[in-house]
């Protein structure tokens, strides 16, 4: 189980650090989801590899107990909105970590016009101007499960949440 104030790392780091293809692509993907660190983007990359990991396994066994894997798999990544429904464990292979960047609470908050940048809809997270639902949402790094997109909205005490707020006629002359 482990001690709860020594949490263990969600992530693992490059086996090159000084690779500088990767270096560029690790910062066009920090500026483009406005991340905060290499770490936030390793953690997503590291998720993103033990699904794939998951589905060789999966790909590895028989047919008839490839399937029973094979469905607990894409249901969990259809109801984390990374997957359509009928998928297979195919499309868990072509996956890339754009695929679950863009279901950060802070990538959707910019993308459906909340905020005029990412670095912006960052900071209206965690000072509370966002909810999903009836719940204040302070983790940019929240993954919206499909159906959450349409509960994203301001939070009711927020001064966002007003129509004459200046930043909200920024943001709509802007769209």
């Amino acid at each position: 189980m482990g001690d709860p104030k020594r949490q263990r790392r969600k992530y693992e780091t490059p086996r090159r650090p000084w690779d500088m293809v990767r270096l560029r692509e690790e910062l066009r993907l920090i500026g483009e989801y406005g991340l905060r660190n290499k770490r936030e983007l390793w953690r997503y990359q590291t998720m993103l590899s033990r699904f794939r990991h998951r589905a060789r396994i999966l790909l590895a066994l028989p047919p008839e107990v490839r399937e029973e894997g094979a469905k607990i798999l894409v249901d969990k990544l259809y109801r984390v909105g990374i997957l359509p429904k009928d998928a297979d464990l195919d499309r868990i292979l072509d996956l890339r970590v754009e695929d679950l960047l863009d279901r950060r609470l802070q990538t959707m908050v910019y993308k459906l016009g909340l905020a005029k940048s990412i670095l912006q809809a960052r900071q209206m997270i965690v000072h509370g101007h966002v909810a999903v639902g009836d719940r204040i949402i302070r983790i940019p790094s929240y993954m919206v499960k499909r159906g959450e997109e349409e509960l994203l909205r301001y939070a009711y005490g927020s001064p966002y949440s007003n129509p004459d707020h200046p930043i909200r006629r920024i943001i709509a002359t802007a769209a």
